[in-house]
């Protein structure tokens, strides 16, 4: 039976049915039409659908769409400002190469993001720990954390902390 779940996406209201087993990356990509985040591994541990609940990263394969009710979600397609200028991280990771098919890179951004709220200035070794939890198959890691690094560098945290 349908039941009707309420919560903030990327800054604006949304109310739609659900299934009431409807997963939150489900509800995000077909019910919102919000395709940047992805789905890699249906088992929760590639981590390219991370998404922000109330500020924290959370894989959205992992909550129902009923359990964000009332919460605030955040996805890749709501870090950009509303002019089109890149987060400070999305900026970085265009600009040092922290990419290469592109599958992992929105769970990569957004996990990075949090990480820079927790803090702001982190080193190689916890930028590594941190993204343990995200899988890329094409790269070898270098040029994220090095994305990452240079977010952290360039903003000293004080942008990403803001979102």
């Amino acid at each position: 039976m349908p039941t009707t779940v309420s919560m903030t996406v990327n800054g604006k209201a949304v109310s739609k049915e659900v299934e009431p087993r409807t997963l939150l990356v489900q509800f995000l990509r077909e019910t919102l039409g919000l395709t940047g985040t992805h789905v890699g591994c249906d088992t929760s541990q590639c981590g390219a659908c991370v998404v922000h609940v109330d500020g924290k990263s959370v894989k959205s394969c992992t909550l129902l769409a009923v359990q964000a009710e009332g919460l605030a979600v955040t996805t890749i397609e709501g870090l950009a400002a509303a002019d089109g200028t890149l987060h400070p991280v999305q900026e970085a990771f265009r600009e040092h190469h922290g990419l290469q098919c592109g599958f992992c890179t929105p769970g990569m951004v957004m996990s990075a993001v949090d990480l820079l709220q927790t803090n702001p200035d982190p080193s190689e070794t916890q930028v590594r720990e941190w993204l343990e939890g995200n899988i890329c198959r094409c790269t070898g890691y270098h040029n994220i954390v090095k994305a990452i690094l240079s977010a952290a560098g360039q903003s000293g945290g004080a942008r990403a902390a803001a979102e």
